[in-house]
């Protein structure tokens, strides 16, 4: 949807403040909220400047620091079901980003590692989202960030992730 004459569209860098009279759990909701939207818009401008989503590059920049895995163990350090990464595996593959290879040890499984243009991708900061993340992580203190850490890891395993 264009802007619609109503001048040059700005990106709101409001902080998002939740609501004092909706209660905790849609206060905490909000910004829940918030995050996502942030989240998938970044993976949107990503998509655009990088070639990739945010999940792809999250799976980029794993590879790069474990290369020659499986997309088991791929799911595992995402917290995610191995089903969640085909998709994002196989898009990567074709996009020339990943290769996939039997396992020597064992044939029913593939491992994978990073192409030429992955590796450069995987070096490549502009526009990514670990960039935000690592801006942030720098201005909260350890003890506030373990604390966080472990409401996102209550919310997920509630939630079934």
């Amino acid at each position: 949807m264009k802007n619609a004459g109503r001048g040059p569209a700005t990106r709101s860098r409001r902080k998002p403040e939740p609501s004092d009279d909706l209660g905790p759990v849609l206060d905490f909701l909000q910004l829940v909220w918030s995050v996502e939207h942030g989240f998938e818009s970044r993976s949107k401008r990503m998509e655009k400047a990088l070639g990739v989503t945010v999940s792809q590059r999250m799976v980029v920049r794993l590879l790069g620091r474990k290369p020659k895995t499986s997309a088991g163990a791929l799911a595992t350090l995402l917290r995610q079901h191995p089903s969640t990464l085909s998709g994002i595996l196989q898009r990567l593959v074709l996009r020339g980003l990943v290769t996939r290879e039997d396992d020597p040890n064992d044939r029913r499984r593939a491992l994978f590692s990073l192409t030429r243009s992955g590796l450069e991708l995987d070096k490549d900061k502009t526009a990514s989202f670990e960039h935000a993340v690592r801006r942030v992580l720098r201005k909260v203190p350890d003890a506030k960030m373990k604390l966080a850490a472990e409401v996102l890891v209550l919310l997920a395993s509630e939630l079934g992730s």
